[in-house]
């Protein structure tokens, strides 16, 4: 039960009902708003002062939908008389229920995000809707708390990178890794201090349920990834960053993301390259799924095609360790002998 309240916060007591209570499945009569108004707020408004604060919404510019139905009555003299009724309000919302529910998803089942920050940014999104919406949230199954990340630093690590771009700063870090403790720890030189990495950041990219920084590590003039999850310590330096297009393999060019994106499926570091291997058409989808549409196809079989794409090659040398045995390589030579050699030093272990 609400506090009793002064009679100008009646417009905006109206609002909340719309917000708490409407959508376009549950509309409200004003006489219904008159009741909760009364039951929750003790407040006593008539049906006048309801129909005037929901125009006067409605011209200060928010979306409430309504219908109205014209009903003829009899004035003192006798004389018919039309009058329009308002009724069925409801607030037209900025995001829809599947709307809400696909980013409550996209947020529970994200492992980089710590379990209690998922927690309140579920009930701050669930609050967006109206209580119908807030009943069905309970329903939903969160991943387990040990399938997410330790690093309680994330929102901070990536307010702060967001400056760091957009002032075109340096930042330094530590970077943590997990011990066989199950516990992150910070890395470290082999003198036992901690490694301190100073990069220059570029873009906050979301890839396969993680957030990476793409950057470059300020002793090297090539392109790095980090996960932002395992940054901690984040420091926004004063020095200025060194352009993207410095550096190695920019062919002088900005950022191009969507390229960079397309070339780096596993997020990997390393020279980009042109690959050509063979695969089973069974795995064509997940082709497509993970070189985009981009890859060129021939020599086409009945079982079999090959497959072109100018990609990350660490992050080809990934996809084929992942599709054996649907995936040969042709081409480049030396990344056939590494994935040999891979093989060679597996099946070793499973036959000694």
């Amino acid at each position: 039960m609400y506090t009793k309240q002064p009679k100008k916060l009646i417009i905006m007591n109206i609002l909340d009902i719309l917000k708490r209570y409407s959508d376009e499945n549950h509309r409200l009569s004003q006489r219904e708003i008159q009741d909760i108004l009364s039951r929750e707020y003790d407040m006593t408004v008539d049906r006048k002062a309801v129909k005037r604060n929901l125009m006067n919404l409605i011209e200060f510019g928010y979306d409430i939908n309504y219908s109205e139905t014209a009903r003829t009555s009899r004035d003192k003299d006798g004389c018919e008389q039309e009058n329009i009724i308002l009724s069925d309000f409801y607030l037209e919302r900025e995001f829809t229920d599947s709307e809400l529910r696909l980013l409550i998803d996209s947020v529970l089942f994200s492992r980089h995000i710590p379990y209690q920050q998922d927690k309140q940014l579920v009930e701050k999104l669930s609050k967006l809707s109206n209580i119908y919406f807030r009943s069905r949230v309970k329903h939903i199954t969160r991943m387990p708390s040990g399938d997410k990340t330790d690093n309680k630093q994330l929102f901070y690590n990536v307010e702060l990178l967001d400056e760091a771009i957009d002032s075109g700063c340096k930042v330094r870090f530590r970077y943590l890794e997990y011990h066989s403790d199950k516990k992150l720890h910070c890395r470290r030189h082999s003198d036992g201090t901690p490694r301190e990495y100073i990069i220059n950041p570029y873009q906050l990219v979301a890839k396969e349920g993680k957030y990476y920084l793409i950057c470059n590590n300020d002793k090297y003039d090539n392109v790095s990834n980090y996960r932002v999850d395992r940054m901690t310590d984040m420091e926004l330096l004063s020095e200025r960053a060194k352009p993207f297009e410095t550096l190695t393999g920019s062919d002088g060019r900005k950022l191009d993301l969507t390229a960079y994106m397309e070339k780096h499926i596993y997020m990997f570091s390393g020279e980009n390259t042109r690959v050509v291997f063979r695969a089973d058409k069974a795995v064509l989808s997940d082709i497509i799924d993970m070189f985009g549409k981009d890859v060129r196809f021939s020599d086409e079989s009945d079982e079999q095609i090959t497959v072109t794409a100018d990609v990350n090659e660490p992050a080809m040398e990934q996809f084929a360790k992942t599709y054996t045995p649907f995936i040969e390589i042709i081409k480049p030579l030396a990344l056939k002998e590494k994935m040999i050699e891979n093989l060679s030093a597996g099946l070793e272990k499973y036959l000694n």
